[in-house]
């Protein structure tokens, strides 16, 4: 789930040689929409970035639509409702017309729409990490900036585990050691930037 792009710089020290690193949080699609199915024992359903948009004399409801991942039946959530059509940007009801991709994702990431619909957001995969590349093995201290594109909250130990290639369990080791550490709270979800150091122990060198 992760890319790598460019090579970030090193910088020596008396003490240490330093790494700085910069990963940023990706979406890769529209996340899962949690909400109970009353038709089968589901509790998600995917958004495909369709629109109804139903007329009554001057007035206007518009609906994102989404399909229970189990039986298919679709839900309505409310975007637009009985608002006066002189109201609404032209260009915003052709691309509710138009069944446009990137304004559904707009609406989902909208925590009005959330809260009015009563529903969450299930992101485990629909986000991807790009990284730049820490190819330099002997650098003990890594700086690492983590920068969100949009809100997706992601659980921090999995958010690490993913970018440093590691098992959940080795992150949690690796903060509970002071090995890896950061002014933000590094447990729970986030959705907000932030940065962390990971200290590494120096790889010491024999003469033969």
């Amino acid at each position: 789930m992760s890319q790598q792009i460019g090579i970030p710089p090193v910088t020596n020290n008396s003490t240490s040689r330093r790494l700085a690193t910069q990963w940023l949080v990706c979406p890769t699609g529209l996340p899962l929409i949690r909400r109970r199915c009353l038709s089968c024992t589901s509790a998600q359903y995917r958004a495909h970035g369709k629109f109804r948009v139903n007329a009554n004399h001057k007035l206007l409801d518009v609906w994102l639509l989404a399909l229970c991942v189990r039986c298919g039946e679709t839900i309505k959530l409310t975007v637009l409702e009985r608002v006066h059509v002189r109201t609404i940007d032209p260009s915003a009801l052709t691309r509710f017309h138009d069944n446009d991709l990137e304004l559904a994702a707009k609406m989902l990431a909208d925590p009005r729409l959330l809260r009015r619909n009563g529903v969450t957001l299930d992101w485990d995969d629909a986000w991807t990490l790009r990284k730049t590349t820490a190819g330099v093995p002997e650098a003990e201290v890594i700086d690492t900036s983590v920068r969100f594109v949009q809100r997706i909250p992601i659980r921090l130990t999995r958010l690490l585990s993913v970018g440093l290639e590691v098992s959940r369990s080795e992150v949690q080791r690796l903060v509970a050691d002071g090995s890896l550490s950061s002014t933000h709270r590094l447990t729970g979800k986030s959705s907000g930037d932030f940065s962390f150091t990971l200290r590494r122990q120096p790889v010491e060198e024999h003469c033969r």
